[in-house]
């Protein structure tokens, strides 16, 4: 699936109902609650803080895809080409940051 597809497939479910997207500061918080999960998830697994014994283990990819859905409703809501717009991100990184590091 590439990223159109993906935005495609979010609109056609989002715009089945009258409620439509949410306003951007709505999604923002949703964005920051979603990565709020994520970093749960992580210090969990990697980090200092451990689960309580009755948690139940948590599922990194899809806090990882609730995160990228959240992306797309913003995306869409605003009209943002999401393709273009990691191409654009991906030609300035490969160009700024070539000999940054050791390359295999």
């Amino acid at each position: 699936m590439t990223i159109k597809d993906a935005q495609t497939r979010v609109d056609t479910w989002v715009r089945q109902f009258e409620e439509g997207y949410f306003h951007p500061l709505t999604n923002l918080a949703r964005l920051t609650e979603e990565v709020g999960e994520l970093a749960r998830e992580v210090n969990h697994r990697f980090g200092e803080k451990t689960k309580k014994r009755e948690e139940p283990e948590g599922d990194l990819a899809m806090e990882m895809a609730d995160i990228l859905f959240v992306l797309i409703c913003m995306a869409n809501r605003e009209g943002i080409d999401l393709q273009q717009a990691f191409d654009r991100m991906m030609r300035k990184v490969e160009t700024r940051d070539d000999s940054r590091w050791t390359k295999k």
